[in-house]
């Protein structure tokens, strides 16, 4: 038992990484995706890049399950309010490498994000560095 307590207190003491995910199933979400919505959350960048696709719906739900993902994971490094048009979400190209851009501290993180979709579903995950002191 004190074997098992002390790799459970290495763990919390340890982490360098902290891990956010979202699952989005599209149908619910194009029930909520609304003009407000877009404005709340989107960025104009954001907004323009999905409107690019014939599916744009595809484009918003994926760009938002990345944004809740990386949300999460940065919740768990900082407990402060974040506004979503302050985490923004690029890719290099259509369709190219998805990228996170914190406007408040674009530098303070290294962000991985990865997206996949299949059928009805879209996900993100996303993995922060955190660096220990």
């Amino acid at each position: 038992m004190n074997e098992l307590l002390r790799s459970v207190e290495a763990l919390d003491t340890s982490e360098k990484f902290a891990v956010g995910n979202d699952l989005v199933f599209v149908p619910d979400f194009e029930k909520s995706l609304t003009g407000l919505f877009k404005q709340k959350v989107y960025t104009a960048n954001e907004i323009a890049y999905c409107d690019r696709f014939d599916d744009s719906l595809l484009r918003y739900a994926s760009t938002w399950a990345a944004k809740e993902a990386v949300y999460k994971a940065l919740k768990q490094i900082d407990p402060r309010p974040l506004n979503w048009k302050r985490l923004e979400i690029t890719r290099n190209k259509i369709a190219g490498k998805p990228t996170v851009i914190l406007h408040d501290d674009p530098d303070k993180y290294k962000i991985s994000l990865t997206i996949s979709h299949d059928g009805d579903y879209v996900w993100a995950v996303a993995l922060i560095q955190i660096d220990l002191p």
